[in-house]
């Protein structure tokens, strides 16, 4: 890797993180196109630290308000009835399926699941879930046939069976091409919840799965001789800048427009890499295991 390389992944990966389109795919996809090797599910680990980053300091104040009322809940029984301390008990209960999962299947996460065909697959189911829970929020919104319409839930209704079905649609994520946020989003918007709650809880849940994926990716090739450490570095710190403007944009964006632009966005691109595959021009397996 280089470093022109690794600015325009950090760009990729600052760029797809939080939208619902799968940085994983992105890093893929991008890498095939160019003719460079892939650049492995440990630099996607290690470069989200930079996207999680943003999100640490976009929502500072509502992470630093959580943990103070969840390490109260540990003393205080009382505590534990605060909305915030909850939250911070099922951000822990939401993250045990990606944790357990991403142990489970490292192997596959690292080699076969980062085909381009089953990319593209992933691209294409996720985004017509996605498109099925958005259009089901904009039909509670409208009121559907009656025109009355359907209050959602917002953040405070969060409990523990949703906390952890939420943390299910995270794990699909381990999939390049499903979509952390797609999946979280789709996830929540189908258990009732505002598209700007379903994002809001989808970032927050993210934090501690990405940052201990990242950290132990970052000692898991720290004795691997010829890692390009300062381009690795370069590119995470690319990928934290772009990924906080996008952070801001996605959350003004989604208070008035759908995630119907994203979804047609996925299965464009979906059929688009069938395409490609199918006429030879990328190889499905073009630079896998390389990292």
């Amino acid at each position: 890797m280089d470093w022109f390389q690794a600015f325009i992944l950090g760009l990729v990966q600052g760029l797809t993180e939080f939208l619902p389109i799968s940085s994983s795919a992105h890093l893929r996809i991008t890498a095939a196109l160019a003719g460079w090797d892939d650049p492995g599910a440990a630099f996607t680990a290690i470069s989200q630290i930079g996207t999680e980053s943003a999100v640490l300091i976009y929502f500072r104040h509502d992470i630093a308000r959580v943990v103070s009322a969840w390490c109260r809940s540990l003393r205080s029984r009382e505590a534990r009835t605060d909305p915030d301390a909850r939250m911070g008990w099922l951000v822990i209960v939401g993250s045990i399926p990606i944790g357990v999962l991403g142990v489970t299947l490292k192997d596959q996460i690292e080699g076969p699941f980062r085909d381009l065909r089953l990319i593209a697959t992933t691209l294409i189911v996720l985004g017509l879930i996605l498109g099925i829970a958005d259009w089901r929020a904009s039909r509670d919104e409208a009121g559907g046939r009656h025109r009355v319409p359907v209050q959602r839930k917002e953040l405070n209704d969060l409990n523990v069976r949703d906390g952890l079905l939420y943390g299910c649609a995270q794990a699909l994520a381990l999939f390049p091409g499903v979509s952390r946020s797609g999946a979280t989003i789709s996830g929540g918007l189908f258990l009732g919840y505002t598209r700007e709650s379903a994002a809001r809880y989808s970032f927050l849940l993210a934090v501690p799965a990405v940052l201990a994926s990242g950290l132990y990716e970052t000692t898991h090739i720290a004795d691997e001789p010829h890692v390009p450490w300062a381009e690795i570095v370069f590119a995470t710190v690319v990928a934290f800048v772009v990924g906080y403007t996008v952070i801001a944009w996605l959350m003004k964006f989604i208070t008035t427009h759908s995630f119907m632009p994203f979804v047609v966005y996925r299965l464009l691109l979906g059929v688009l890499l069938f395409a490609l595959v199918g006429a030879g021009v990328l190889d499905p397996e073009a630079g896998e295991g390389v990292g």
